[in-house]
């Protein structure tokens, strides 16, 4: 007997936005220059920021679940050395939304990789949680990935957006 679907259209559309994002930096060097790479980043982060955003919690979920660690120190180290190998010279940036900021009298510096790979880390586990799960798993997940966006990684992806949006309209 199917299962029933009982996941919004917005999960289901995050989902796939995960995967595309997912895919993006593991194939970084299909885009062949750097300005072809940024542009997909500059079209897929908002996408996601939006996406992430409006995931409703229902009660049931609200405590969120957990989601399995798939990706290996190995293969973040992989994916961030690509990123930041296209993305060349630019790739650190000043950051200004970082705790320690309001206590340092020099700037803090940051590097564009290791925030994409920062944001990819936990989309990668959440995409390899919910390939063939059960629709419970993936709704659990979906609060996790929620919780985790609420957090940590929804700063990230605004933080590093307004490096690559630099980066790319530079005159």
């Amino acid at each position: 007997m199917p299962q029933e679907n009982n996941l919004s259209p917005n999960s289901l559309a995050f989902i796939a936005l995960a995967n595309e994002y997912c895919h993006a930096v593991e194939n970084v060097f299909e885009y062949g220059e750097r300005s072809a790479f940024i542009a997909e980043m500059l079209k897929l982060l908002p996408r996601l920021y939006i996406s992430a955003s409006d995931i409703k919690i229902d009660d049931e979920n609200e405590t969120g679940g957990y989601i399995d660690s798939f990706l290996d120190e190995n293969d973040y180290d992989a994916a961030r050395a690509n990123m930041s190998r296209i993305i060349g010279e630019d790739d650190t940036y000043l950051e200004v939304f970082i705790d320690d900021m309001k206590y340092s009298d020099t700037p803090i510096s940051t590097n564009i990789s290791e925030n994409l790979a920062d944001i990819y880390q936990p989309l990668y586990n959440f995409v390899a949680t919910v390939k063939d799960a059960t629709n419970e798993t993936i709704l659990e997940a979906i609060a996790a990935i929620k919780a985790d966006f609420d957090t940590y990684w929804g700063q990230t992806l605004c933080n590093v957006l307004r490096a690559l949006h630099s980066i790319y309209y530079k005159a």
